[in-house]
């Protein structure tokens, strides 16, 4: 009955084109957009040890400490990665599985490398100092996490999922992508980022592309064409 069918990505789109039977073409796609204050907030202070100058480079995943999101895998892929580097891990979230988590980083002797700093009110001051962006979702349906990192140039590493990272990130043209689930093929892309060389200045260009201005206008074109 609807008059029009939007969808947040191209792979939603598709599922919502199955699932209904609606002809492809008919359904819009407009993706969720970056929040207007992103740079702002970023540059707001943070009053963190680990992110002071001399500090070692901290790899950083943002999301809900539940099933979907495989901190568990995360954690692992850093397990591999600390052999190698000497880096730190910072989730950003709160969520049901966080005993899980607590209890793996204490039997893989990571307390002290990793903190799960629980939920916070500006991801982004974070995000603004941090090495490397992760993440690690079993699944998704746009995470526009991903398009935050990339808009303040952060390098950025994530599972091929559904859905969403794949067309964020250029089928890996703007970050590195692995399997759901692979620990070791997470930590290799990790390890890539860190001791590789970046075009930030693009990555901040293809975040951008999702600004509030390019979306709202999509909006308003769809608008108008139901007039």
């Amino acid at each position: 009955m609807a008059d029009v069918i939007v969808g947040c990505s191209q792979s939603v789109a598709d599922d919502i084109a199955t699932l209904t039977g609606k002809p492809r073409g008919s359904i819009w796609v407009i993706y969720n957009p970056l929040p207007p204050d992103l740079e702002r907030r970023a540059e707001e202070p943070l009053d963190h040890p680990w992110f002071a100058p001399d500090q070692p480079p901290v790899i950083l995943s943002v999301g809900r400490l539940s099933p979907e999101k495989d901190f568990p895998t995360l954690l692992k892929a850093f397990w591999h990665v600390r052999r190698h580097h000497r880096v730190r891990l910072v989730i950003l979230g709160e969520g049901s599985e966080r005993g899980k988590l607590e209890g793996m980083v204490r039997r893989m002797g990571l307390e002290g490398e990793v903190s799960l700093l629980g939920f916070v009110e500006n991801p982004f001051k974070f995000m603004k100092r941090a090495k490397v962006f992760v993440l690690s979702s079993r699944f998704e349906g746009f995470p526009l996490v991903l398009v935050e990192a990339l808009a303040l140039g952060m390098r950025v590493v994530a599972t091929d999922c559904e859905s969403g990272p794949r067309e964020i990130l250029g089928g890996g043209r703007w970050g590195i992508l692995v399997s759901v689930g692979d620990a070791e093929g997470m930590a290799e892309g990790i390890g890539r980022m860190l001791e590789g060389e970046v075009d930030r200045e693009a990555l901040v260009r293809r975040g951008r592309e999702f600004s509030l201005e390019r979306v709202g206008t999509q909006w308003l074109k769809l608008l108008k064409d139901l007039g």
